[in-house]
């Protein structure tokens, strides 16, 4: 079985977030990067489905340079290949751009799986799985929390409102993986050490077969105008009335600041 992984290279979520001159951006001076967490559960799930029933895991992204580090980290975790997608043409891609450059990269792999994470953090769009569904004429299988292989398909668990669904799909398929699919394994040391003679190969958009005009900026059907921060939080009221006249203040500003009430 060839198991494809499509994985993002997202700002570590303890990173300060300090907006660019362009106001567009992030600066990315004292940026620390890592593996999108909801895509370890996508590598994870891939490694345990290669061991339980052999094949190949592929892992794909969408870069700069330094994306090439996010990649080793799959390879550490046991991927066998990688594939970096690196042009300045994919800059400013949104979601549809996002995936289109994926389904070509993807396509000639002929995978009978592949797997992301539900989103990456930061853009929270969760659309990217099922646009590469889409373009690939594949099902999509969004959010799940438990994956299994039998019988040429898979069914497939996901938590939705008020209700456990499960889902059965043939192969190939689409999953978009959800926290709690599994708990993504450590690199360890000789992984660590393999992963640095595994090959990542490199495409641009001419490899790729694209239009540059349907990716990137150029292609943007959703633009990025303005990055802001959140508004500081306000000092809470602390109040030292006796309870009687604490709840009358309380009900007096939700009322009168707040206008909630």
């Amino acid at each position: 079985m060839r198991i494809a992984v499509v994985v993002k290279q997202v700002p570590d979520t303890e990173t300060k977030v300090v907006i660019g001159a362009d106001g567009r951006s992030l600066d990315e001076s004292n940026v620390s990067w890592i593996v999108n967490p909801y895509d370890e559960f996508a590598v994870e799930e891939a490694l345990r489905v290669k061991e339980a029933g052999g094949g190949e895991v592929v892992v794909v992204t969408v870069g700069p340079a330094r994306a090439a580090t996010a990649l080793r980290t799959c390879l550490a975790m046991g991927a066998d290949t990688a594939l970096h997608l690196n042009d300045p043409a994919f800059e400013g891609s949104d979601s549809l751009g996002l995936a289109r450059v994926l389904a070509a990269a993807v396509r000639p792999l002929a995978p009978d799986l592949i797997l992301a994470g539900q989103y990456a953090v930061g853009t929270d769009n969760r659309q990217v799985g099922a646009m590469l569904a889409e373009l690939l004429d594949m099902p999509h299988v969004g959010v799940v929390t438990r994956l299994e292989i039998k019988d040429g398909g898979l069914i497939a668990h996901r938590e939705i409102e008020g209700a456990h669904e499960v889902v059965e799909s043939a192969l190939p398929c689409v999953i978009t993986a959800q926290k709690g699919l599994n708990e993504p394994r450590y690199a360890s040391l000789k992984g660590i050490m393999a992963a640095k003679k595994k090959p990542i190969e490199e495409k641009n958009a001419s490899a790729l077969g694209i239009d540059p005009s349907t990716v990137g900026a150029a292609g943007a059907r959703v633009k990025l105008t303005r990055l802001e921060l959140p508004p500081p939080k306000q000092t809470g009221k602390i109040f030292k009335d006796d309870p009687e006249a604490a709840v009358k203040n309380v009900v007096r500003l939700l009322h009168e600041e707040a206008k909630v009430i």
